[in-house]
């Protein structure tokens, strides 16, 4: 993806190698650790993620400087055709309102530009920060997939799906 967005506070650019190093900062923060589990070399993890072409990675700028990653996938099975959609900020950034534009700016590319009628999204069923953020852009949630992800100590955790119908997008 070689298209820059531009939401009202941030901008979503390809990320690139040069965004390895603060992207892998963020990710060895203990909050976004403790929701994007890596290993011991995140900055393999965050390279290895750029070089996924069908997941394509967006560096989030505000203010001048990356503040986190937003990444999509498609699934382009013509009768079940969607997108998804991950995120992660910095915390120092947290409660500012830069997740929403993030995602509000990513889903309206998705819609527009490539004509996605639905979109999901699964946080953790107890991240409750980023269900709220998902609901002000319009995702509802749709249900909780039991035991869905595996925590760094082995135990698993509920995720909620949520989704977003293309004519449901607010903002």
């Amino acid at each position: 993806m070689e298209t820059t967005l531009h939401g009202s506070a941030v901008t979503l650019r390809p990320a690139t190698a040069a965004d390895i190093p603060v992207l892998a900062a963020i990710r060895a923060t203990p909050e976004v650790l403790a929701r994007w589990r890596g290993g011991p070399d995140l900055a393999a993890e965050v390279a290895e993620d750029l070089a996924d072409t069908d997941t394509p990675v967006l560096a989030v700028e505000y203010g001048g400087r990356v503040v986190g990653a937003i990444q999509w996938y498609a699934e382009p099975t013509p009768d079940y055709r969607h997108a998804g959609m991950d995120i992660f900020l910095d915390p120092a950034v947290h409660g500012r309102g830069l997740g929403t534009d993030a995602v509000r700016t990513l889903a309206r590319h998705l819609v527009t530009d490539h004509g996605f009628h639905r979109l999901v999204i699964d946080p953790a069923a107890d991240n409750a920060a980023a269900i709220h953020c998902y609901r002000k852009v319009g995702f509802r949630p749709v249900g909780i997939m039991r035991r869905y992800e595996r925590a760094a100590d082995g135990s698993w955790h509920d995720g909620l799906l949520m989704d977003l119908l293309a004519d449901e997008l607010t903002g």
